[in-house]
């Protein structure tokens, strides 16, 4: 190789290695460097085609792929003595346009490919907007029904045993319809708070002209409570005693709430299955935890009042929900006892 070739030649391989320098990303420029070395130590080849291919899937400014394209070919249109032009255009197109020709229609089709990954997933959310619709719509119908049906009858309930309490003549009658009245009254105080978790709007999808969701539901009953629930069961003759175990104390409202829940759902079917029986309510405070037991007596059974049928399977999903663990059985003797096991 003449001196000037060489001269030329080194000129290209410091133009190749400063343009790496200054226009490539920092994972690019050893890359370059490598390369410009290489060409220096021996014929530019394979090395080149392999940069090329990264160079066109790397960058995305059309300078900076111009500028590497030049520099690249000068490599090969500067041929060694003896060496054809022909045969330095094919080393030019074979190992820098074709390289980079695949590396730019790879990084094509990988925009393609995001662009339609990213509308797949805006017609995903899409979806999802319009299905949480349909289920808020959904919802606001279910409390209409149950307002009409549920609430309506209610209502009259309360009515009619207001009137009884007044218009009754014996204290005792009195005073069991004072019970259906104010029992009543919390039935529509708790069914409006259902029916307000199901017709409130998601913070996705409020109501029209941004109203807001609704009165404030009434307070979740919680173990404070617990005397007044057994004072009904006492007034509807079934014998209850509560026992305390334990060091009372302060739990998540959560747990008390899950805790009254266990104990009202028990005592419904002690009304509803046995009777008048011997019922006792064990409030076990452990350090970790709150254990409620529920026993009854053997009743007579032969009473069934309407229900869902889905009390003990609901309170084992609330329970559950928070950790613990749910048991209802038969006793030998033919009593029924339900336990809740509540971290706290």
């Amino acid at each position: 190789m003449s001196p000037v070739q060489e001269y030329a030649q080194a000129t290209v391989v410091g133009l190749l290695a400063a343009s790496g320098a200054v226009v490539a990303a920092r994972r690019m420029w050893p890359l370059l460097t490598v390369t410009a070395v290489d060409a220096v130590m021996r014929s530019p080849g394979f090395l080149v085609a392999v940069t090329s291919y990264a160079v066109a899937t790397t960058y995305r400014r059309r300078s900076h792929l111009t500028v590497y394209a030049v520099s690249a070919s000068l490599l090969f249109v500067i041929p060694p003595p003896g060496a054809a032009l022909t045969s330095s255009l094919g080393g030019v197109a074979l190992f820098v346009w074709l390289p980079m020709a695949l590396g730019l229609w790879a990084t094509a089709r990988g925009q393609v490919l995001e662009g339609l990954r990213e509308r797949a997933d805006r017609l995903e959310r899409e979806q999802s907007a319009r299905t949480e619709r349909a289920r808020a719509q959904e919802r606001a119908r279910i409390a209409r029904d149950m307002h009409d049906v549920v609430a309506h009858r209610v209502s009259l309930m309360v009515l009619h045993a207001g009137a009884l309490e007044i218009n009754a003549a014996e204290r005792r009658t009195a005073t069991q319809a004072e019970l259906i009245r104010t029992t009543g009254v919390e039935a529509l105080a708790q069914l409006r708070a259902v029916l307000g978790v199901l017709n409130t709007p998601s913070a996705e999808h409020p109501r029209p002209g941004g109203e807001p969701a609704g009165e404030p539901l009434v307070e979740r009953p919680a173990l404070a409570d617990l005397d007044r629930l057994l004072d009904r069961s006492r007034s509807a003759g079934v014998p209850v005693e509560r026992r305390d175990e334990g060091t009372a104390r302060a739990l998540p409202a959560m747990v008390e709430h899950a805790a009254y829940r266990v104990v009202q759902e028990a005592l419904t079917n002690v009304h509803k299955h046995a009777g008048a029986v011997a019922t006792r309510v064990t409030l076990r405070f452990l350090p970790s935890a709150l254990e409620v037991t529920i026993g009854s007596a053997p009743g007579g059974g032969d009473r069934v009042l309407p229900g869902g049928g889905f009390g003990l399977a609901g309170l084992r999903e609330r329970v559950e929900l928070l950790d613990g663990e749910f048991t209802a059985r038969r006793d030998a003797d033919g009593g029924f006892t339900v336990r809740a096991w509540l971290p706290t």
